[in-house]
Protein backbone atom coordinates (compact mmCIF):
# COMPACT_ATOMS: atom_id res chain seq x y z
CA UNK A 1 0.00 0.00 0.00
CA UNK A 2 1.38 3.65 -0.87
CA UNK A 3 2.14 5.95 1.90
CA UNK A 4 0.91 9.57 1.24
CA UNK A 5 3.28 12.16 3.25
CA UNK A 6 4.03 11.17 6.45
CA UNK A 7 1.15 8.71 7.26
CA UNK A 8 1.52 5.31 7.76
CA UNK A 9 -1.30 2.41 7.11
CA UNK A 10 -2.69 1.08 9.70
CA UNK A 11 -6.20 -1.20 9.40
CA UNK A 12 -6.41 0.73 6.16
CA UNK A 13 -6.65 4.04 8.49
CA UNK A 14 -3.80 6.25 7.45
CA UNK A 15 -1.90 7.24 10.80
CA UNK A 16 0.98 9.83 11.58
CA UNK A 17 4.60 9.03 11.49
CA UNK A 18 5.48 8.98 15.40
CA UNK A 19 8.92 9.19 14.37
CA UNK A 20 8.95 11.71 11.54
CA UNK A 21 7.02 14.02 14.09
CA UNK A 22 9.23 13.98 16.92
CA UNK A 23 12.43 13.87 14.80
CA UNK A 24 10.84 17.57 12.94
CA UNK A 25 9.95 18.24 16.63
CA UNK A 26 13.65 18.12 18.05
CA UNK A 27 14.67 19.98 14.60
CA UNK A 28 11.79 22.85 15.72
CA UNK A 29 13.65 22.87 18.98
CA UNK A 30 16.79 22.94 18.22
CA UNK A 31 16.56 25.69 15.91
CA UNK A 32 14.92 27.69 18.60
CA UNK A 33 17.81 26.68 20.93
CA UNK A 34 20.40 28.33 18.80
CA UNK A 35 18.61 31.70 19.01
CA UNK A 36 18.47 31.52 22.22
CA UNK A 37 21.96 30.31 23.63
CA UNK A 38 23.69 30.62 27.09
CA UNK A 39 26.49 33.22 27.84
CA UNK A 40 29.24 30.14 27.51
CA UNK A 41 27.68 28.81 24.55
CA UNK A 42 27.72 32.22 23.04
CA UNK A 43 31.28 32.23 24.02
CA UNK A 44 32.19 29.44 22.84
CA UNK A 45 30.32 29.37 19.84
CA UNK A 46 31.97 32.40 18.65
CA UNK A 47 35.35 30.39 19.11
CA UNK A 48 34.48 27.42 17.56
CA UNK A 49 32.40 29.14 14.51
CA UNK A 50 33.96 29.28 11.06
CA UNK A 51 36.78 26.75 11.00
CA UNK A 52 39.02 28.35 13.64
CA UNK A 53 40.02 25.15 15.14
CA UNK A 54 40.89 23.94 11.56
CA UNK A 55 37.40 21.95 11.27
CA UNK A 56 33.79 22.63 11.13
CA UNK A 57 31.59 22.54 13.95
CA UNK A 58 27.24 22.70 14.35
CA UNK A 59 25.71 24.27 17.24
CA UNK A 60 22.28 22.59 19.06
CA UNK A 61 22.69 19.86 16.18
CA UNK A 62 19.82 16.94 16.71
CA UNK A 63 21.67 13.71 16.92
CA UNK A 64 19.30 10.51 17.47
CA UNK A 65 16.85 11.77 19.78
CA UNK A 66 19.39 14.42 21.29
CA UNK A 67 20.38 18.02 20.87
CA UNK A 68 23.72 18.52 21.14
CA UNK A 69 25.36 22.01 22.13
CA UNK A 70 27.91 21.61 19.61
CA UNK A 71 29.05 18.94 17.10
CA UNK A 72 32.04 18.19 14.89
CA UNK A 73 30.61 15.74 12.93
CA UNK A 74 33.89 14.53 10.62
CA UNK A 75 35.19 13.21 14.10
CA UNK A 76 31.86 12.35 15.71
CA UNK A 77 32.87 14.71 19.02
CA UNK A 78 30.51 16.41 20.72
CA UNK A 79 30.69 19.29 23.02
CA UNK A 80 28.58 19.47 26.48
CA UNK A 81 28.13 22.88 28.29
CA UNK A 82 26.31 21.93 31.53
CA UNK A 83 25.14 24.57 33.84
CA UNK A 84 24.38 24.01 37.73
CA UNK A 85 21.14 22.03 37.15
CA UNK A 86 23.18 18.87 35.42
CA UNK A 87 24.76 18.81 38.90
CA UNK A 88 21.81 17.20 40.54
CA UNK A 89 21.29 13.24 40.93
CA UNK A 90 18.79 12.53 38.72
CA UNK A 91 20.08 14.99 35.65
CA UNK A 92 23.50 13.65 36.30
CA UNK A 93 22.32 9.84 35.68
CA UNK A 94 20.26 11.20 32.75
CA UNK A 95 23.04 13.03 31.48
CA UNK A 96 25.37 9.74 32.06
CA UNK A 97 23.07 7.61 30.42
CA UNK A 98 22.99 9.47 27.07
CA UNK A 99 26.79 9.86 26.75
CA UNK A 100 26.51 6.39 27.04
CA UNK A 101 23.81 6.17 23.83
CA UNK A 102 26.05 8.60 21.87
CA UNK A 103 28.90 6.53 22.56
CA UNK A 104 27.30 3.40 21.17
CA UNK A 105 26.82 5.61 17.60
CA UNK A 106 30.34 5.99 17.97
CA UNK A 107 30.12 9.47 19.74
CA UNK A 108 32.96 11.08 21.48
CA UNK A 109 31.02 13.28 24.51
CA UNK A 110 32.72 16.25 25.93
CA UNK A 111 31.67 17.51 29.52
CA UNK A 112 32.33 21.36 30.65
CA UNK A 113 30.79 23.24 33.34
CA UNK A 114 29.74 26.64 32.14
CA UNK A 115 31.92 28.30 34.94
CA UNK A 116 35.10 26.43 32.24
CA UNK A 117 33.61 27.77 29.18
CA UNK A 118 33.16 31.23 30.87
CA UNK A 119 36.45 31.61 32.87
CA UNK A 120 38.83 29.05 31.44
CA UNK A 121 37.99 29.42 27.58
CA UNK A 122 41.59 28.46 26.57
CA UNK A 123 41.79 25.39 28.83
CA UNK A 124 38.13 23.98 27.16
CA UNK A 125 39.68 24.60 23.90
CA UNK A 126 42.95 22.90 24.42
CA UNK A 127 41.20 20.07 25.59
CA UNK A 128 38.60 19.98 22.53
CA UNK A 129 41.72 20.41 20.13
CA UNK A 130 43.73 17.75 21.58
CA UNK A 131 40.40 15.31 20.94
CA UNK A 132 40.51 16.01 17.60
CA UNK A 133 43.85 15.17 17.07
CA UNK A 134 42.61 11.40 18.51
CA UNK A 135 40.78 10.51 15.20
Amino acid sequence: METNGPYLPQDKIFTADRKLYAKLDLKARSRGMRHEPTPAEELLWHRLRGNQLGVKFRRQHSIDRFIADFVCLPHKLIIELDGAGHLEPDQAEYDKGRSEILAELGHRVLRFSNDQALYETEKVLQAIKANLQKV
